[in-house]
């Protein structure tokens, strides 16, 4: 039995979280877990609008609902290793609220985790809501890294939308513990099965993206 761990973070999201609750409750019935069941684990990065009162009530109205709250903003990597350090789930993965991650895409990444797979990155195949100079920069950005590499490469557009094991996790939580990290890096080079899926990242549902480069790798706790 494979219980699901769904980590979503949040940084003043007042806008959208309701409608990701929704948006998962629709397909959640249609999940197959194995019989392991799910939570939800929504990180809320230090909001400042409404976000953790919302988040809240969601966590009132479902017991699978879990919800960890920063004092401050400490960025995105920071939310996500939070998220995981807490997951109790054999599938875990980390996508955030704006919904410009399918949630159609929890179906055939658990497929993958049954076919033996304990890491799978997620690639844009494009983004929306971005234009052509974060598009260029995104591109450049891993370019670089793999051209400097001899031993770690990494996918193309990986995104921070990923999934990995439990085992995976247990590696996470007892090594890769810099103040500066760099999560969708980490989780393709620990050495476990991986593979990719390709998706089209959505426009937003509604606001602007929160986090800027800065804040994606800001110092974490």
């Amino acid at each position: 039995m494979k219980k699901l761990s769904l980590i979503i973070s949040v940084y003043n999201e007042e806008a959208v979280l309701e409608k990701f609750y929704k948006a998962f409750c629709s397909i959640e019935q249609n999940l197959e877990y194995g019989g392991g069941g799910y939570e939800l684990i929504f990180v809320n990065d230090g909001s400042t609008d409404a976000s953790m009162n919302i988040l809240e009530v969601i966590a009132q109205q479902n017991k699978n609902v879990r919800v960890i709250s920063f004092s401050r903003n400490f960025g995105h990597e920071a939310a996500m290793i939070a998220g995981i350090d807490h997951a109790a789930g054999d599938v875990i993965i980390c996508m955030d609220a704006d919904l410009q991650h399918p949630l159609e895409c929890i179906a055939p990444i658990m497929a993958k985790f049954e076919e033996g797979y304990e890491v799978i990155s997620m690639v844009r195949t494009s983004n929306k809501s971005a234009g052509a100079i974060k598009n260029f920069t995104s591109r450049a950005f891993y370019r670089v890294i793999n051209a400097l590499s001899d031993q770690v490469k990494l996918e193309e557009n990986a995104s921070d939308f990923f999934a990995i094991s439990r085992n995976v996790a247990a590696v996470l939580k007892e090594n890769y513990r810099e103040k500066v990290r760099f999560l969708r890096g980490y989780v393709q080079n620990v050495g476990f099965p991986k593979t990719t899926i390709e998706y089209e990242a959505r426009a937003r549902v509604a606001g602007e993206s929160k986090y800027s480069i800065r804040k994606l790798f800001q110092f974490s706790v």
